[in-house]
């Protein structure tokens, strides 16, 4: 059986890829056309820096093919700046514009914490008391303090995804018993500069051959990113 994840990139507009991705006479306002000629998700991390709206994710919707996928970062207003309190209206609007918006192209909703936020049974707590269900919640730690039985245990009862990470300072545990495979790829040793060899991608490949979900590639200040995204694809055909 082939894989079934999704493999992309957390970017895309890059002036690195020009000559090894992107043609060198191609304009820079058809590069994500070009991109969904090959990969077919996408992860949206500019949610994080600026709450999105309807119609901003409706033109991405309407530009992607049928069957194109968005995993979406939820904004850090909610995970850095107010790490959940007092959010449950923020949260709220963010889930329905990613609804409205992005219908059946939505893939996962992303909360990406900051290294600062480190476990407590409060904040696991509220992590399990804010999140909606009907969507599929990937929670991404940046303090190992997390990776612990009680906080697995927890995600898999209430059908959150424990994400996946490949960073200079946490575990490189490849997590495939959660509701799906979700993998973000940061750059090891540089972060977000590092590739990744065909050696560690042909591990990769077997550890989440016939696993469903996503993987992502945010090597993305060089041409890592890209290079290492197309092996990988390659490789799960």
């Amino acid at each position: 059986m082939k894989n079934q994840v999704n493999i992309g990139c957390s970017s895309f507009y890059n002036s690195f890829w020009k000559t090894i991705f992107y043609p060198q006479n191609l304009p820079s306002k058809k590069w994500f056309d070009f991109y969904c000629q090959h990969f077919d998700t996408y992860e949206f991390n500019g949610s994080f820096y600026k709450f999105p709206t309807v119609r901003i994710f409706q033109n991405w919707y309407n530009k992607t093919p049928e069957s194109f996928m968005f995993s979406v970062k939820v904004p850090k207003e909610i995970t850095h700046i107010k790490k959940l309190i007092d959010c449950e209206s923020l949260l709220n609007d963010f889930y329905n514009i990613c609804k409205d918006g992005m219908k059946d192209k939505l893939g996962a909703i992303l909360f990406q914490f900051p290294p600062s936020y480190d476990f407590s049974k409060d904040k696991l707590g509220a992590i399990i008391g804010i999140l909606n269900y009907d969507f599929k919640n990937v929670v991404e730690f940046r303090h190992e303090s997390w990776w612990n039985d009680e906080v697995w245990k927890v995600f898999k009862e209430n059908n959150i995804t424990f994400c996946s990470v490949s960073h200079p300072n946490l575990p490189q545990t490849i997590f495939k018993d959660f509701p799906i495979l979700y993998m973000r790829f940061h750059g090891i040793p540089r972060l977000f500069h590092s590739s990744y060899s065909t050696e560690e991608l042909k591990h990769v490949n077997q550890k989440i051959h016939s696993q469903k979900g996503f993987v992502y590639f945010n090597n993305t200040a060089s041409e890592a990113g890209i290079l290492n995204a197309l092996e990988l694809k390659r490789m799960a055909i």
